[in-house]
């Protein structure tokens, strides 16, 4: 515990010690005006009298000492006594983008992977997250943010599409359409599913790629790669790309994929630094946590000085001191 004012305290201790002093010189017991009793030597030693004068002495000391002890006590309050602690928090840094191939192919992959994903923003600390969706063309829907409450409301929307096409529920159009919508465009002149250019353009979004060096940028990327269009990027390009943007790319291929294009998927993820898992040989809840465990970047946070004012003991102690020059006051005064 420490004094955030100790000048108050020193100042107090200064003016309390000049009082006492006066205090002690003018205690004369020199009779100015007035008489003297004569014959007070039988009272004085009356055993009785002896008694009362020594109890009545005690308590006149036992209030000064109280008296005394609410003074400081009330100077340590003025002074704020604060509890210092230095502390070190540790910071996580990453960026973290989910990509996702929203052809139908993907859709109830996507619908699993965004599942998991829900419980690892929940437990983000101080990590930006973002979401991109691509078939022919890319759409973010949510830019790299900490705002945790806004991409889990996103996730939310997200899933409740995937049913709605996994379910080939089309009552509500906006639902349904809301995992597609703006990723078809010029479908018909370039094809769909072009898993390199969506690949690129999420890596594109990550802000700042030259000068923010300092954070671990990621990107968990779900395809089936089955290319049905002219891509200006390869999947192979596009991981290339990666690299040189220091983006790590963990991919996830669905159950169905050929093994050609399962190798190919492989290959460029290698390429990034980063891993394939096979939705058919891993469990997706495994996934995410590996993905999790794997890209986790810990860096040492500066160290801070947390002051925090602790006036309860003082203040307990004040009360019961206070407390007892009163009940002392009342003993020496009625009995």
């Amino acid at each position: 515990m420490e004094l955030r004012y100790k000048f108050v305290f020193v100042i107090g201790i200064i003016l309390l010690v000049i009082l006492c002093i006066i205090n002690f010189k003018n205690k004369k017991y020199s009779y100015k005006t007035g008489k003297k009793i004569a014959n007070t030597k039988f009272v004085k030693e009356n055993k009785q009298f002896k008694k009362i004068a020594k109890k009545y002495k005690l308590f006149n000391y036992m209030i000064t000492g109280l008296f005394i002890l609410t003074i400081l006590l009330g100077l340590v309050l003025l002074s704020r006594p604060t509890s210092i602690k230095k502390v070190k928090e540790n910071e996580y840094t990453r960026d973290i983008f989910l990509c996702m191939d929203v052809s139908m192919s993907v859709v109830e992959l996507n619908g699993k992977i965004v599942d998991n994903l829900k419980e690892t923003v929940k437990n983000l600390n101080g990590e930006r997250f973002g979401i991109s969706i691509f078939n022919t063309s890319s759409v973010t829907l949510v830019p790299l943010t900490n705002d945790y409450e806004y991409i889990l409301a996103i996730l939310d929307k997200i899933s409740v599409s995937i049913e709605a096409n996994l379910n080939a529920d089309y009552s509500s159009l906006t639902e349904a359409d809301y995992i597609m919508a703006g990723t078809l465009e010029g479908n018909e002149q370039y094809g769909s599913s072009l898993v390199g250019d969506g690949l690129a353009s999420c890596v594109n979004s990550f802000p700042d790629l030259k000068n923010d060096q300092g954070r671990t940028r990621i990107v968990i990327f779900t395809t089936d790669n089955d290319v049905a269009g002219t891509p200006v990027f390869s999947l192979e390009e596009a991981g290339n790309f990666a690299k040189k943007n220091n983006v790590l790319v963990y991919g996830v291929a669905t159950q169905n994929i050929t093994s050609t294009n399962l190798s190919l998927f492989e290959k460029s993820m290698n390429i990034t630094g980063g891993k394939l898992y096979h939705e058919a040989s891993d469990n997706v809840d495994n996934i995410v946590k590996d993905i999790e465990k794997t890209s986790k970047s810990k860096i040492e946070g500066t160290e801070r000085t947390i002051k925090t004012d602790i006036p309860s003991i003082p203040f307990i102690l004040l009360l019961f001191s206070y407390l007892g020059v009163i009940f002392l006051f009342k003993k020496v005064i009625y009995r």
